[in-house]
C-alpha cells in the first residue's frame, strides 16, 4: 500500500531539549493510524512539525510524494487537544470563516457546512455564540471545521475529549466513515480502547524515540504470550490442576463461569500446542471456557514502555 506520509529521520530541539530523534513513520494512505505515547514523549512536536507550525532541525516528511510545503496546509485537517475556537464570535460566521482560510468560496463553505450541520443535527446553534455551547457541543463543532474541506490528510489529537459516551461512538464511526471515504487519518490517544476499536497501524514513542511501530494485529502477535484462559467443570479440580502444571505453567485467573468450575490462565510451555491442551482438558471434564488471552494495545503500551524505560 502507498504511503500518503512519509517522515523519515525527523529530529527536534528546543535548546538542550531533544524532543524527537531521528523518527521515521511511514503512514498509509486509506489507513486510522494511532500515534501513542506517554505525556512529553515527543507527539505533539511531530504533529506540529507535519501541520508546519515548527519546523524540523533535521530530517524530511513527504506528503503525497512531495516534499512537505506551505501549499500542503489545505490537504491538512488538524483537530488540536487544546481546541482553538474563538469563544465570542457566532458558529457559523466563524465556520464560515475558517473554511475559506481552509481554500473554500464562501459558496463552496456553505453547501458544506449545510450538510455537517444536518448530519449532527445542530441547525440551530448556527447564530449561537461558541460561549453559548457545552464542551461537547463546541466540539462538534470544532470537529466540523476540521473536517468540512475534504483534506487528504487528518490529525485528531485526543478526539473524544469532552465527549459522553454516545457522542464520543458518533465520531468514531464518522473518523471511520472518512477512512472508507479515501482520507489518511493519524489518531493521538490515551484512549486504548479507541485504538483497539479504530487503528490498523500503530506508533509509539517514547523520550523521543520511536520504540515500536507496525500493523496493530501484526504487533499483538509478536507480544502474545501463548497463555489461555481456562474453564473446565470437573469432578476432581485438585488434581486435574496439578496434572496441568506438570506440563504447562499455571496460574490462577480473575474469569468467572456461570456454573461454578476449575478456572486458571495455562502457559504453554516449549513443546505444547493449544491442542495439546484442549485434548488434556477435554479428557478430564467439560470444557466451557477455552480462549487465547491476546495482548491489548494498553498491555502492548505499559509493556513497551515499561522495557524502554
Amino acid at each position: 500500500m502507498k504511503n500518503l506520509l512519509e517522515i523519515n529521520n525527523v529530529t527536534k530541539n528546543y535548546g538542550n531539549f531533544r524532543a524527537l530523534n531521528k523518527v521515521s513513520l511511514h503512514i498509509p494512505k486509506g489507513s486510522v493510524y494511532g500515534l501513542l505515547g506517554p505525556n512529553g514523549a515527543g507527539k505533539t512536536s511531530l504533529i506540529r512539525i507535519v501541520n508546519q507550525i515548527t519546523m524540523p532541525d533535521a530530517g524530511t516528511v513527504f506528503l503525497d510524494g512531495e516534499k512537505l510545503a506551505p501549499h500542503h496546509v489545505a490537504q491538512i485537517g488538524y483537530l488540536p487537544e487544546e481546541r482553538g475556537l474563538y469563544k465570542s464570535m457566532k458558529v457559523g460566521e466563524q465556520a464560515l470563516y475558517l473554511a475559506q482560510l481552509k481554500g473554500l468560496s464562501k459558496t463552496e463553505a456553505k453547501k458544506k457546512l449545510k450538510y455537517w450541520f444536518e448530519k449532527f443535527d445542530i441547525g440551530a446553534w448556527w447564530n449561537k455564540k461558541i460561549e453559548e455551547l457545552s464542551k461537547g457541543m463546541a466540539q462538534k463543532v470544532q470537529f466540523i471545521v476540521t473536517v468540512m474541506h475534504n483534506p487528504k490528510l487528518l490529525i485528531f489529537d485526543e478526539p473524544f475529549s469532552g465527549f459522553d459516551p454516545i457522542n464520543a461512538q458518533l465520531i468514531a464511526k464518522e473518523i471511520l466513515q472518512l477512512r472508507e471515504e479515501g482520507a489518511t487519518i493519524i489518531f493521538s490517544t490515551h484512549r486504548m480502547e479507541s485504538v483497539e476499536e479504530m487503528c490498523d497501524d500503530i506508533a509509539l514513542i517514547d523520550k523521543s524515540n520511536k520504540i515500536l511501530d507496525g500493523n496493530l494485529a501484526d504487533i499483538k502477535r509478536t507480544f502474545r504470550t501463548h497463555t489461555f484462559q481456562v474453564g473446565l467443570q470437573t469432578t476432581n479440580a485438585k488434581e486435574v490442576e496439578n496434572l496441568l502444571r506438570t506440563n504447562f505453567e499455571v496460574s490462577k485467573a480473575d474469569f468467572k463461569l456461570l456454573n461454578k468450575g476449575l478456572t486458571l490462565n495455562v502457559k504453554l510451555t516449549q513443546g505444547n500446542s493449544s491442542n495439546d491442551l484442549l485434548s488434556f482438558l477435554t479428557s478430564k471434564g467439560e470444557v466451557q471456557h477455552f480462549v487465547e488471552i491476546i495482548p491489548t494495545a494498553n498491555d502492548i503500551f505499559i509493556e513497551a514502555v515499561n522495557k524502554n524505560s
